[in-house]
């Protein structure tokens, strides 16, 4: 009997694996919480809290975000097995096979997203929409950091403009952050896996960089980052809550990157890696959500 539902349980799981879960729910907070600060200015100004809004936006993001990351998964598959980093993804692996089998979901997960988009507001619908395409672009090229910014910040977007459809500093503040970010993320895992990536005939930028260039780069946008994290608690008058933190994590990622540019060993290109993901990003967007709604 166990090993019957173990046999049923690995192949959902190994679904679920193909919509990058944590990735995903990395850009679900993201989103929320962008929903979450503009409807703290609502309620500010004396009006409600707007349920309906919230709740289709942040389930058409719940949807949209993990599909978009399972087409990407699909895309790059024959790319993953010939890397040891994703070679024993479940698409690469063969864990789903014909890899066509994820692909129900995947669209599924698409169309429900953009659905409710569209029923939130055209603006979030179109914000959907280049989610999607810029997914489906979203190779391991030379266009994987601008398209990933792009992708970055849809979610964010959609949960704003679900509240607030208004294009101010507040929204485009929090966006630069997001884009200045995701560089940093990328490259770093980039520069830890370098080798990988070029037997597996890889080569675009920073990959055809020096390593000594490479984490010079990452320092610089480290700084960069730093300085956008203070740049959001000016344009949306946050708090000195926000201001500590943004201060704390801003100085352990440049640390991190200083490290990074002493050594210049993968070990250290790593560690900026997984720092940049849920520990900088993750507890920078939930300071936000704190500062606007419990000071």
């Amino acid at each position: 009997m166990n090993s019957v539902v173990a046999s049923k349980a690995k192949p959902v799981r190994s679904y679920i694996e193909v919509l990058k879960p944590r990735e995903s729910g990395l850009h679900f907070l993201m989103g929320a919480i962008a929903a979450l600060i503009a409807s703290g200015g609502i309620i500010a100004a004396g009006g409600a809290f707007p349920f309906r809004e919230f709740i289709l936006a942040a389930i058409a993001i719940a949807c949209g975000v993990p599909g978009c990351n399972g087409l990407t998964n699909y895309l790059d598959r024959d790319i993953d097995a010939r890397m040891r980093r994703t070679c024993l993804r479940a698409l690469p692996s063969k864990r789903i096979y014909p890899p066509e089998k994820s692909l129900p979901l995947i669209i599924a997960l698409i169309v429900i997203g953009l659905t409710l988009a569209w029923v939130v507001n055209p603006w979030c619908f179109m914000f959907g929409v280049i989610g999607v395409i810029a997914a489906a672009l979203w190779r391991k090229t030379s266009l994987e950091v601008f398209l990933g910014i792009v992708a970055g910040c849809v979610p964010v977007l959609i949960g704003w403009f679900a509240i607030r459809p208004v294009f101010d500093l507040q929204i485009l503040s929090i966006c630069l952050l997001v884009a200045v970010w995701i560089p940093l993320h990328v490259w770093s895992v980039m520069v830890a896996y370098r080798d990988d990536y070029r037997q597996a005939g890889l080569y675009y930028f920073p990959l055809d960089w020096e390593v000594n260039k490479s984490v010079k780069l990452l320092f610089g946008l480290s700084l960069l980052l730093y300085g956008g994290s203070i740049f959001v608690f000016f344009a949306c008058h946050f708090h000195l809550f926000y201001l500590i933190v943004a201060n704390i994590l801003g100085i352990l990622l440049v640390s991190a990157c200083l490290r990074l540019l002493s050594s210049r060993s993968s070990k250290s290109a790593w560690q900026v890696y997984k720092l940049t993901a849920f520990p900088y990003l993750g507890i920078i967007f939930i300071t936000m959500c704190l500062d606007v709604w419990l000071l």
